[in-house]
């Protein structure tokens, strides 16, 4: 184990940010190697890669989701930190250094991400988080975080970005997958991505499970990564969607079933499939106005 990093990119039809990601990876100065696990990519973005050098491209046969690709990556790596991607994200020059160095620079960290933006530099959501508990998504769903402001600790929202920045690394419940430098003795401890999930809420889960084995989530708040959110799934929604709910459902009962009422879960799953119903059809009603509004043309 020489290397110092491992950069583990999952791939799915991300066409060329693929190639933007590995590039801005190839252009860090530090000793890293670069894995790319393709989830049985059709768009020609691995060909994309054809005349960049020495990236270890693993090819599986069908789409295995997320979690399962990473772990792939994990036992194929050889660095002392992984740095887990998605090829829609990319840095700008000094972004992996400083985020390597707020690891090292705190022994009980096991992980730590930067601030995901959009391509006009806005923040987006999901990059500093707490997790998302049965009565945090209850109050999401039905806009009580209005009332935040008169009781935070009842009514805050799970999503921090609409709070200030800080001006240094500060500790955080949950960071997300699309971009976490991890240390290689935290995975020890903590063990693999859950393969349960097969896309969706396996960030949270294993954010979950690093704060139940005492390791730190930082959020580095001088990192900036520009993530095209949304790309490699824009098309096939109804599919994204399914699988988001789904991964809800596991995040819920496997770390919250035993806490809250049953009752109280119940209506919890209730909500989540009916959150589901609601946005399939605005999908669905999507797709057949797009339609007719072809025909009509």
């Amino acid at each position: 184990m020489n290397t110092l990093i491992s950069a583990i990119i999952v791939n799915y039809n991300a066409g060329n940010l693929l190639r933007e990601c590995v590039a801005s990876l190839l252009a860090c100065p530090l000793d890293m190697e670069i894995i790319v696990v393709d989830n049985a990519s059709a768009d020609g973005s691995l060909e994309a890669l054809n005349d960049l050098p020495e990236i270890n491209i693993i090819r599986n046969s069908k789409n295995l989701g997320f979690s399962a690709a990473c772990n792939i990556g994990i036992k194929a790596s050889g660095g002392r930190y992984k740095l887990f991607l998605n090829p829609d994200c990319s840095f700008v020059p000094g972004s992996i250094s400083r985020l390597l160095n707020c690891l090292q620079s705190n022994e009980q960290a096991g992980m730590v991400g930067g601030v995901l933006v959009n391509p006009d530099g806005s923040e987006q959501a999901g990059a500093r988080r707490s997790v998302p508990t049965p009565w945090r998504s209850f109050v999401r769903a039905f806009g009580l975080t209005r009332f935040r402001n008169r009781w935070p600790r009842l009514f805050n929202d799970f999503y921090l970005h609409q709070q200030p920045m800080p001006d240094q690394p500060i500790e955080v419940e949950a960071i997300s997958g699309a971009c976490m430098l991890v240390k290689n003795e935290a995975i020890d401890d903590v063990g693999l991505w859950d393969e349960g999930y097969f896309l969706h809420c396996e960030d949270l889960d294993w954010c979950m499970r690093f704060r139940q084995k005492s390791w730190k989530i930082l959020f580095d708040p001088s990192v900036k990564i520009v993530h095209a959110l949304g790309v490699c799934g824009e098309g096939r929604p109804v599919f994204v969607e399914w699988h988001k709910h789904k991964g809800m459902m596991r995040f819920y009962r496997k770390f919250f079933r035993h806490q809250y009422p049953l009752p109280l879960m119940m209506l919890v799953f209730i909500g989540v499939w009916l959150r589901f119903a609601l946005v399939f059809g605005c999908l669905i009603g999507k797709r057949i106005v797009n339609r007719l509004g072809l025909r009509n043309g």
